[in-house]
This record gives structure tokens, sequence and C-alpha cells, in this order.
């Protein structure tokens, strides 16, 4: 794909960032050099705005060996930078469930929810195997969920009583918003998961309007009294 195959698109991308992005996305892994010559430049000028995306977490570079001398740099998108391209999954799974509903009854969605529910609960007690204690269970918990797209992290609460649980982002919230039964389902899970000797409660809600979804976590232990004298920490990614 060159400059000009660039152009002849329906909608051609129209800043130089866009033309890269859309030639990874159609070429794979490149270097800076080929990505420079497409766009009708230099490869100097292409790895300068290359620095940029990657400044904003779209691409990243990955150093591949050529046979003898240096390894070649290789740019290629990132998660972040393939969703800037248009993805139909969220309207398909949206359209998918409307139609379990209104074609097969609601009874029929709550079984599909509580058997994704009960495949997640095995997938989660396997990871779980061996790691004793709240904070390491969270920790873990947190781990899993970034991996799975929803940029968690965990903190002890402001007011030293417990921790928090944030979601920065939510992969199925197309979903969850027309099935609020996969949010049910991931709150149950916390809970078992976590274990017995703490209450969590979900304190915002992407789906109802917030920024994020957070857990607030309290060691059933500490009741609601706070503990003097602790210090507020550093988030955990």
């Amino acid at each position: 794909m060159s400059n000009d195959d660039l152009e002849n698109l329906p909608s051609p991308p129209r800043s130089v960032a866009d033309r890269l992005l859309l030639l990874l996305k159609m070429r794979g892994p490149q270097t800076a050099s080929d990505l420079g010559e497409a766009l009708g430049t230099t490869g100097e000028n292409a790895r300068q705005q290359l620095m940029k995306l990657a400044a904003d977490a779209l691409v990243e570079a990955q150093s591949v060996a050529r046979g003898v001398g240096r390894p070649a740099q290789f740019w290629q998108l990132t998660g972040r930078g393939h969703a800037r391209f248009p993805d139909t999954h969220a309207e398909l799974t949206v359209s998918l469930l409307r139609n379990v509903r209104e074609v097969l009854g609601a009874d029929a969605l709550d079984r599909l929810v509580a058997a994704r529910e009960r495949e997640v609960r095995v997938a989660y007690r396997a990871e779980f195997v061996g790691v004793d204690g709240l904070e390491a269970r969270l920790a873990t918990l947190v781990e899993i969920r970034s991996r799975e797209g929803y940029m968690a992290e965990w903190r002890r609460s402001e007011d030293g009583d417990g921790w928090l649980l944030i979601e920065n982002h939510c992969p199925i919230c197309a979903a969850a918003t027309v099935c609020q039964g996969f949010c049910r389902a991931e709150l149950a899970i916390f809970r078992e998961i976590l274990g017995p000797g703490c209450t969590v409660e979900r304190t915002e809600h992407i789906v109802h309007g917030a920024r994020r979804c957070a857990y607030r976590i309290v060691p059933r232990r500490m009741g609601p009294q706070r503990i003097a004298g602790r210090k507020k920490p550093a988030i955990h990614r």
C-alpha cells in the first residue's frame, strides 16, 4: 500500500499519524524506512511521527534480528492502536443478547449469564490456588482483570478502612448495558474470590454513567471504625 493507495480509499486518512496507523493495520509490523517510503517521505520523518504515536501508546517498536548487523526496529500497533479502528463486535453482541431475550425469553438470557459466570469462576479459582492473604488475593485479581482489558488497579482507602479496587475500562460495557446480569455475576465472583473475611461493595458503575467501576473492600474484622495513623500508599497496577 503506497501513498497513492491511501488516497484511493473511500475515506482516505488525512493526518500523517492516521496514515501511519492505517499502514500498520493493513500491512502489519513495518520499519520506519518502509513506512516513510509508503508515505512519500523519509524514514526519519516517519520515525519522529511514530515516536509521538508511541508516547500515546498507539504503537510500539520491536527489535528483530535480520542476519548480520544490528537488529531492525519494526513498529506495530498496540491494543490501543487497534481500538482506533471500527469494531462491530460490540454491536453484534448487543444484537445477539437482545435477540436471545426476545426470541427465547429472559430465562434463556439468565442461563447464558449463569453459564459464563460458572466458566469465569473455574478459571479464576485456578489462578488463586496457593494465594493467601487478602492483599495478595486482591493484587492477583487486579492482575487478572488488567490482563482481560479492565485497566484495573488497587489502593488503600483514603480513610484507611480497607481498599479500593478500580477498573478504569469495561471491555464488556455494551453487553453489560443490555444485560446487567453480567455486572451482578462479576460482583458475586469478586466476593467469592476475595473470601468471606471481607465485604465487597460496588461504589461507582460505568453502566450508570460513572467514569470507572470502583469497589470498596473492607475486612470484616476491621468493622466501620477508622484505623488511625495509616498512610495512604501508592496505587498498584
